[in-house]
């Protein structure tokens, strides 16, 4: 007996301007249990150093997300039509503390992970990756990781604290989340305090790809390379929207110029198919930033081609 599918809300049944605002107008869950992937919102910030503002990213993601239809016409994927997939909320954070806000997403996600549903993470600030990890590793143990990114995220601390969005991967790779080995970042670009700025991942055995290697070319040789490189293992797509480039995403805390295009950051998710990924985040989209709306329309559809890639889905 085949189990009903949730499929999101069709254009032709409500305008697309109508209705609740659910990620690509999916149901609702209260929890994971049941699903095969779900959209979860982080609407954290206070964890950004310089302008805030990623708080309102999860709600205008789902309101952008509208415009999409349940099947990827490029790569023939029909996640719907094989998955039990639900929006799920938002974590309800501290907004006046971090240390319990990374707590609370931690718990949180220990929930989701405890059901083998794979979450996918519209942000917030970077600093919800390390709890979401910390959740993921006690299902999974280290993790590969696929990090679009600007900046390399792996400073000791930040105004001597050692978590907030800036420090995530150092204090991953330290606890053991991240298998540095199955780890590429790519995009980082801009100026830095040190000029051994992305240095340490690549001592842990990181891969790094400043953009200067991105540009005018295809990244699909590349994520071939990182598909053999990788293997088998759980696999965790995390995406700060800063990589792609200030003029197609503006909408972001921390802009730097010289970034991917929006062509790239397909190449990079979708050249994802094949690994085992387990879940993924699109992170600091700032919405006051974003006066068109495009940074979090196409925060909407990363988020989608990040669904097209997990193991399950079924191709037309």
């Amino acid at each position: 007996m085949t189990r009903e599918l949730n499929q999101p809300l069709g254009g032709n049944v409500m305008p697309r301007f109508g209705g609740f605002a659910t990620m690509m107008r999916l149901p609702t869950a209260a929890k994971a249990e049941g699903l095969d992937a779900c959209f979860v919102g982080v609407p954290l910030d206070i964890g950004a150093s310089n302008r805030s503002g990623a708080r309102f990213g999860p709600r205008q993601i789902r309101a952008e997300s509208s415009l999409l239809r349940p099947y990827n016409m490029a790569t023939r994927a029909a996640p719907f039509d094989s998955l039990q997939v639900a929006d799920i909320g938002d974590v309800p954070i501290n907004t006046f503390n971090l240390a319990d806000s990374v707590r609370r997403i931690e718990a949180f996600y220990d929930a989701i992970a405890a059901t083998r549903c794979k979450p996918l993470t519209m942000g917030g600030d970077h600093t919800i990756v390390l709890p979401i990890l910390r959740a993921l590793a006690k299902q999974h143990g280290p993790i590969g990781i696929v990090h679009v990114d600007a900046h390399a995220d792996i400073n000791d601390t930040m105004f001597g604290e050692k978590i907030a969005h800036g420090t995530p991967f150092r204090r991953a790779i330290e606890e053991g989340l991240i298998n540095p080995k199955r780890m590429t970042q790519i995009g980082l670009r801009g100026t830095g305090y040190i000029a051994e700025e992305f240095d340490w991942t690549r001592s842990q055995g990181a891969r790094v790809v400043p953009v200067e290697e991105c540009w005018y070319k295809s990244l699909a040789p590349l994520m071939s390379e990182v598909r053999a490189s990788f293997g088998a293992g759980p696999v965790y797509i995390s995406f700060d929207i800063d990589g792609l480039d200030p003029s197609c995403a503006p909408g972001t805390g921390t802009p730097e110029i010289g970034g991917l295009t929006t062509i790239q950051g397909l190449e990079i998710i979708r050249g994802c198919r094949g690994l085992d990924v387990i879940g993924g985040d699109l992170v600091e989209v700032a919405p006051p930033y974003d006066v068109s709306g495009n940074t979090s329309l196409l925060a909407a559809n990363l988020l989608f081609e990040m669904l097209c890639v997990l193991p399950g889905v079924s191709y037309r």
